[in-house]
């Protein structure tokens, strides 16, 4: 006996009415509303998997084929959702180039890479920053 696999895994959850307003990519059905929350099925999308996505096309641009292989997301219709979400959200565009399209990555998906990125640059940024909030919190203390 064979079981489907499903592209995406839904979740029954309460969802804030404005949430729900602002994120409508993310709703699959929505139920009743209780107070100030709805009841609805959602997509659950994995951080790592967008990253997967972003990180492929960081560098230089690649056309359907070469970004479904090389993002390892090993289902196509989950592939198909993380793409339709990063193009929503601006974070990759696509543009036709005869019979290809070249999907190319932004800079809101830039910007969104380098959140979850560790580098020395970035460490070197949050040490400084910890050492002027620690003085800052001595003076304040003298005071």
């Amino acid at each position: 006996m064979y079981r489907t696999i499903p592209y995406m895994r839904a979740r029954l959850t309460y969802v804030p009415v404005e949430v729900a307003d602002q994120f409508n990519d993310f709703i699959i059905q929505r139920d009743e509303q209780v107070l100030d929350a709805v009841k609805a099925r959602t997509k659950d999308f994995s951080t790592l998997s967008l990253l997967k996505l972003l990180y492929q096309i960081r560098t230089n641009s690649m056309t359907f084929s070469e970004l479904y292989s090389k993002s390892n997301i090993r289902m196509k219709r989950s592939f198909l959702n993380y793409l339709d979400l990063c193009i929503n959200y601006n974070f990759i565009t696509k543009k036709p180039m005869g019979q290809n399209v070249i999907y190319t990555i932004t800079e809101k998906g830039t910007t969104m890479l380098n959140l979850f990125t560790r580098t020395e640059k970035n460490w070197d940024l949050l040490i400084k920053l910890q050492d002027k909030v620690i003085k800052q919190n001595k003076i304040i203390q003298v005071w």
